[in-house]
Order: C-alpha cells, then structure tokens, then sequence
C-alpha cells in the first residue's frame, strides 16, 4: 500500500506522539507499505519552525532529514500537475499546505493518512 502523511501524523510519528491512532502506527510501521513525505510538509515544518509555531525534535531540520531516511519514508516531490489540480479543489479548506497534498493524493491516487477531518470533504481517500 501507497500512503501519503499529513504532517501532523509525521511530527506525532517521530515523537511518539499519543494522539497517533493505531492505524496509523500500523501502516506506518509496517515495512511493507510505501510512505510518503510530501515536499509540502518539510516546506510546512520549515516555516512554522521558523515562525516559532512548533519546536523541532532535535533542534534542527536537520533532524526531520534523519528521520525520512531512518523510518525509510519515500519524498514525493511536488511536481506541477499536483500544483495544478489544486486550482480544481472546492474550497473547503483554506490552509494551502493541506490544500497541496490533497491535490497529491488525488494525482497519485493514494490515500491521505490524517487526522484532519476537513480533508475527508474531499475527493480523496482517508485513512485514520
């Protein structure tokens, strides 16, 4: 199975976070399924690290680097047919990052794993 990470679950991923259904631990840690990590999100994670909104596990990007690499997350890249299928998107949700991999999840015809229920007003799968 294919799965994209919103970018909350990522965060409650590395940091063990109690707010991560067993679900998502169990697509997550199963070696078998093929994770993805937005370009999106480290874009996300970059800016709001930056405008001090969340704090960093580690202390630097650097950190969400090893951490892509050690639990063996695929990047999917943003390319520009995700960039376009957002202009296609009802606006039932405004935050732009979201926005992004929703158009990712539905380009690629994968499941989006989120806690976020506005995302589930799209057309698109989600896992939780």
């Amino acid at each position: 199975m294919r799965v994209l990470l919103d970018t909350h679950v990522f965060l409650w991923w590395i940091t063990d976070d109690p707010r991560l259904s067993e679900l998502a631990r169990r697509i997550i840690g199963d070696g078998y399924n093929e994770v993805l990590f937005s370009a999106g999100s480290g874009w996300e994670i970059a800016i709001k690290a930056r405008l001090g909104r969340i704090e960093l596990p580690g202390g630097s990007l650097r950190f969400i680097i090893e951490q892509i690499e050690q639990n063996a997350f695929q990047v999917l890249p943003i390319q520009l047919v995700h960039a376009l299928q957002v202009y296609h998107l009802p606006p039932h949700h405004r935050d732009p990052f979201d926005r992004i991999l929703i158009a990712q999840s539905q380009v690629e015809g994968i499941p989006i794993l989120t806690a976020d229920k506005q995302i589930s007003r799209y057309d698109v799968q989600v896992l939780w």
